[in-house]
């Protein structure tokens, strides 16, 4: 019994074949272990060696630095699509995080020293990276970053405090946001790669949330980190458009993760609604609840269209800012709202732990908050509407 009735026409053979290796990974290495995963706050390592050695990490990243060479966010989403598919949310944050996160970053920024340092490492899933954006006091506000990374000689002095930092705790290299001009305001902005273990670097956690207790999440710590300059990123200054630049693929990776998850929940739902008796009817029999259903499949089906034209969009390098702040707000608020109706829709057993849609109403939650709040989104729309 599927939500879905129109045929999805984005993919090819060749995006066929890695989604059987994509499911088959999810299937044989994820699944199994995701109750442990949440119980101890974080997947183990060596997860991301054998997502490497499947092709699954850096598909777009060079062949020169061990990548796939294919630069086609289709294949991006299939990771995400497939990991979904299971509930595993929270290992979606951390492996796509690199591909549609962290990946970019250096390869649109990194010298051929750097990516081969650090980013070949992390396509085979030797090492794990993340990238620090969120402070105390500075959330989807980037601009107003603290954390200073000031010119010392041959170093910067990076001082400052992150919050919310997925892969915090695993992470072996990190892209850190701070100010090496602080009077500049945004435009003193720069990207500064932090190895772990660097003098003065502190991490803690993982962090107690709500939802996502798979997903490793900690707060750094740097006081007076001593960064080489050859661990800048791109141009000094230049940061915070190189943060606008790729934060629509991110929050397009965002909307696609909360559509496949969205879609599996209501699928459970439905199932649940035709197997179920109450009053001597199925659940589905009764008019409130069809409706609900009918409500449900229609802005589903909606929402696919709209995520995969943008997922079309993102493979030809033509996704823009506003475009991909529609569709994260839209996509995560339904998504809310999928849950929220099936949750209800289970009665006493959607209030179960044991029960998917349980462990997808806490997990759902963060999704209108990271990668830039809804409020955040609905401004960069509004700004661009109003922009004379």
């Amino acid at each position: 019994m599927s939500s879905v009735s129109l045929d999805r026409t984005i993919f090819d053979a060749d995006h066929d074949a890695f989604r059987h290796t994509a499911r088959g990974f999810a299937e044989r290495e994820v699944a199994p272990h995701l109750d442990r995963w949440a119980r101890e706050g974080q997947v183990d390592r060596d997860l991301y060696r054998k997502a490497g050695e499947l092709g699954l990490l850096g598909v777009g990243v060079d062949e020169r630095f061990g990548g796939g060479g294919i630069d086609d966010f289709r294949f991006n989403a299939i990771v995400i699509e497939e990991l979904s598919r299971i509930g595993a949310q929270a290992v979606v944050m951390g492996l796509s995080g690199f591909n549609d996160l962290v990946a970019p970053y250096f390869e649109a920024l990194a010298t051929a020293e750097q990516n081969h340092r650090w980013l070949a490492p992390m396509v085979t899933g030797e090492t794990i990276g993340a990238i620090a954006m969120t402070e105390p006091g500075a959330g989807s506000d980037l601009g107003a970053v603290a954390t200073t990374a000031i010119p010392d000689g041959d170093h910067f002095v990076l001082n400052g405090t992150k919050i919310f930092i997925s892969n915090g705790i695993l992470a072996d290299t990190i892209i850190v946001v701070a100010k090496t001009d602080p009077a500049a305001g945004k435009h003193g902005v720069s990207l500064l790669v932090v190895e772990d273990g660097m003098p003065g670097f502190t991490k803690n956690g993982p962090l107690d949330k709500v939802g996502l207790s798979a997903q490793d999440t900690a707060e750094l710590v740097f006081d007076n980190v001593r960064v080489p300059r050859d661990h800048l990123l791109g141009e000094e200054n230049k940061g915070f458009g190189y943060l606008r630049h790729n934060l629509p693929q991110e929050r397009l990776s965002i909307a696609v993760t909360s559509m496949a998850l969205m879609t599996r929940t209501f699928e459970t739902a439905l199932q649940h609604s035709v197997d179920r008796n109450a009053f001597g009817r199925r659940l589905a029999d009764f008019q409130a609840n069809r409706f609900y259903l009918a409500e449900l499949a229609t802005k589903i089906e909606i929402a696919q269209v709209f995520v995969d034209r943008c997922i079309l969009d993102a493979s030809r390098r033509e996704l823009d800012e506003v475009t991909a702040a529609m569709a994260k707000w839209w996509v995560t608020e339904l998504h809310l709202e999928v849950v929220h109706r099936s949750v209800q829709l289970h009665g006493g057993y959607g209030f179960m732990k044991e029960y998917d849609v349980a462990r997808d109403y806490l997990d759902s939650r963060a999704g209108t908050i990271y990668g830039g709040a809804t409020e955040i989104m609905k401004e960069i729309i509004g700004r661009r509407l109003t922009k004379a």
